[in-house]
């Protein structure tokens, strides 16, 4: 009797939980094209995700591993992202590589972590993309919601384009951040553009990250409140636009890094959890 009974509950929660986010923005405008709500146990649902692996971008310290449980696994309703100080041999590591060849000279690395993509999965062009999560405190930590242009592997970055939906550095704890990468139409560099939104311990509980975006801007929103706007046409006017073609998406808990502190190794294993990920189209 117990399990129906909770499952019934919970059900109903997240019924009232998708209800109320939808209210904050006009429930009548979108439609719900795509999801996880994470209710069930194990590895995450391999239909609707894929992996990193290996060391993959800004020299980071982890090692993204591939379908490992103690990496990326789904648990009590949600998707659990741990980064672990461990012991771990580098697959990739080649003898004699030199020091500045980060991916391969350290035969076994000393941390671990998953980064979760929808490539070749789930892609959109527009739509309201919401994740509803909770942040791991920390020096060192950099979680991130966010996508990148279903063309990288064709065109590189930062051509592809980049949405960075919600990203957190462990160094400035009380901050939050939104960010679009591209490369300018004029000057054929890379560009960005961004906010900081200054949030009171991000990492004390849940909270719902979202982009609301269209042919002409992208709207970044922190539990509904709309705290940045990117305007589509600084990329470009025309079709080519990298944020006028299909993204996907990436979850993922990056540890140091080139543009973040020296990691604090008394606090791990570190958790990055995501109770749920929605993706709406008007």
């Amino acid at each position: 009797m117990v399990k129906p009974l909770l499952g019934m509950k919970r059900i109903g929660i997240l019924l009232l939980l998708c209800l109320a986010s939808l209210s904050s923005y006009g429930a009548d405008e979108w439609k719900l094209v795509w999801s996880d709500e994470f209710n069930y146990q194990g590895a995450p649902d391999p239909a609707k995700w894929d992996f990193e692996e290996g060391f993959i971008r800004n020299k980071e310290a982890q090692y993204y591993t591939k379908n490992r449980l103690e990496n990326a696994r789904v648990e009590n309703g949600m998707l659990v992202i741990e980064g672990r100080k461990e012991h771990f041999k580098n697959p990739d590591y080649r003898p004699g590589a030199p020091a500045d060849d980060w991916k391969h000279h350290r035969e076994y690395e000393e941390y671990t972590s998953a980064s979760l993509i929808t490539l070749h999965k789930a892609e959109w062009t527009y739509g309201r993309i919401e994740v509803r999560a909770k942040v791991p405190e920390g020096a060192g930590v950099w979680p991130a919601i966010w996508t990148l242009g279903s063309d990288k592997d064709k065109v590189g970055w930062p051509t592809c384009g980049e949405i960075d939906i919600m990203e957190f550095w462990g160094r400035t704890p009380d901050k939050i951040a939104a960010h679009t990468h591209f490369m300018g139409p004029t000057t054929h560099k890379h560009q960005s553009d961004g906010k900081d939104l200054v949030v009171d311990k991000p990492f004390d509980d849940f909270h719902i990250y979202a982009i609301e975006w269209d042919s002409s801007k992208i709207d970044f929103f922190f539990d509904g409140r709309k705290y940045h706007t990117f305007m589509v046409d600084e990329a470009g006017k025309g079709a080519d636009n990298a944020f006028r073609k299909p993204q996907y998406l990436i979850l993922n808990l990056a540890l140091g890094g080139n543009s973040n502190d020296k990691i604090d190794d008394s606090k791990f294993p570190r958790k990055f959890l995501i109770d749920y990920v929605r993706v709406y189209s008007k």
